[in-house]
């Protein structure tokens, strides 16, 4: 499942989802991790030498993340003298998709074989939605669990009044409906804030740098879903606000088509020249191969963080990828293709190697390993007074977060605030690479202009909406 991935990490997560329900007597349902909707190329043959020649409990810049120690005390729901219960909210009872169960697996195998958190020892909690169960799995969450970490729902704004209710503080690998993306007591390591578009850099260098003749020649096309419609309205939005002109802003059904050709030659027509697509990977692979059957090529396609993977690259085909410029805007994550060219990457893919071996490691593992290394190191300055508040206080002082050199740097300690550095793959028939989008901090573009959102969106729950405050996290 994704963001979503994604993923953006919210455009197509809850489309593919409620797909996946109407088709699944289609065969839609029952793909395995490896063809979900972004399982990325890892280098799941490397060696574990990265991992051996750090620290026992070390993960790339970041120093005794996990290590043995003396701390003791039930101090919280899910917390023991020899334990931390973590809830992991996930959907695969119903995707079969286990990749962030394998993300939790392997970080709880690594850092308990260090010692676990002061010698506390993680427990994963699989909180399994099957989709649509988000509220039951919530209720067991607040009911038995320390803290929410490194999951994603399609569904997830189900529960989110739930979860501020019973003051969960959640570190997900990836939010996904509205209704939760930025909600309190949420901590996302990951480089933006709800209130702005988090492609503005990415398209200002699509539409003015890369492809400027396309600039007043765009489209969007999206699957006609409650998420989508959000966020194809945001897209339009900061297309406009970097200086685009929309001709064409289309929906088409969720449960797909059989049929793109009225869409390609409608696309044609209009005369667009970069297309933004919210859809699985799936079914732009099928409007793109109509695409190249009317000899229509568009000067770019955003083909979304989900399509970020073997899937996309697999179904579409060398015809397709050879003869159209397709794109994906990540939110300064190092891409995983050049693992050995970043310390903490190839140790990531060396850990997944250990401990889940033939698993390949995912974008979303990546955001979700990345959550969990931001629980461990905050937790890990509590010692025996191991507390939801102070987890939470501690995380939201990290003013430059990486996940150990796994991102670009994130200020925690502002939730909303814009993104920084973005950067750009392009697929390929031989699969995913990085565009060339000038970085200009190592793997990442900074400086990135700032769109933020005037238009009317759904808004993530307070504390306040559910009569609670900080005062009340213990």
């Amino acid at each position: 499942m994704k963001p979503p991935t994604v993923r953006s990490r919210i455009r197509t997560v809850a489309a593919l989802a409620t797909v996946v329900v109407i088709a699944a007597g289609c065969g839609r349902a029952g793909s395995g991790g490896s063809s979900g909707a972004n399982p990325t190329r890892g280098s799941t043959g490397s060696s574990t030498t990265a991992a051996a020649q750090a620290g026992l409990g070390d993960f790339g810049s970041l120093k005794n993340v996990c290590h043995g120690g003396s701390a003791t005390g039930a101090t919280d729901q899910g917390v023991t003298s020899g334990q931390i219960k973590l809830g992991v909210f996930t959907d695969v009872g119903f995707t079969h998709d286990p990749q962030l169960v394998y993300a939790a697996s392997v970080f709880a195998s690594w850092c308990n074989a260090a010692g676990g958190i002061d010698g506390r020892k993680i427990v994963p909690d699989t909180r399994d939605t099957k989709l649509f169960n988000v509220a039951a799995q919530m209720a067991g969450a607040c009911g038995a669990d320390f803290a929410l970490v490194g999951g994603s729902a399609a569904f997830d704004g189900l529960g989110v009044k739930q979860r501020l209710q019973c003051l969960l503080p959640d570190f997900p690998a990836q939010p996904v409906d509205p209704q939760n993306y930025g909600s309190d007591l949420q901590v996302y390591p990951i480089t933006y804030g709800h209130s702005y578009n988090p492609f503005a850099g990415y398209y200002q260098w699509l539409i003015t740098q890369q492809y400027p003749d396309s600039a007043k020649h765009l489209g969007v096309l999206w699957g006609d879903e409650s998420v989508t419609q959000v966020t194809s309205s945001q897209q339009a939005e900061a297309l406009h606000g970097e200086g685009g002109t929309v001709v064409y802003n289309a929906s088409f059904p969720v449960i797909g088509l059989s049929n793109w050709t009225p869409y390609a030659e409608a696309l044609k027509n209009k005369g667009v020249k970069g297309l933004v697509f919210e859809g699985t990977p799936q079914w732009l692979a099928a409007l793109e191969q109509t695409m190249v059957a009317i000899d229509y090529k568009p000067d770019w396609i955003d083909t979304s963080p989900d399509d970020y993977g073997t899937t996309f690259v697999q179904t579409a085909g060398s015809r397709v990828l050879s003869f159209e410029h397709n794109y994906a805007g990540l939110d300064g994550e190092y891409p995983l293709e050049k693992d050995q060219d970043n310390p903490a990457t190839r140790q990531l893919v060396s850990l997944f190697a250990q401990y889940a071996q033939g698993q390949p490691v995912t974008l979303q593992d990546l955001q979700g390993w990345s959550a969990w290394l931001l629980f461990a190191v905050s937790a890990e300055t509590c010692g025996s007074d191991l507390t939801r508040k102070c987890v939470y206080d501690a995380a939201i002082t990290r003013t430059a977060w990486t996940g150990g050199g796994l991102t670009s740097p994130v200020d925690l300690s502002k939730p909303d605030s814009p993104p920084t550095c973005w950067n750009a793959e392009q697929a390929s028939p031989s699969g995913w690479q990085p565009a060339s989008f000038h970085p200009n901090d190592g793997a990442y573009r900074c400086g990135a202009p700032v769109y933020k959102y005037t238009g009317s969106y759904p808004q993530p729950p307070t504390l306040s909406s559910v009569g609670k405050s900080l005062a009340d996290l213990r």
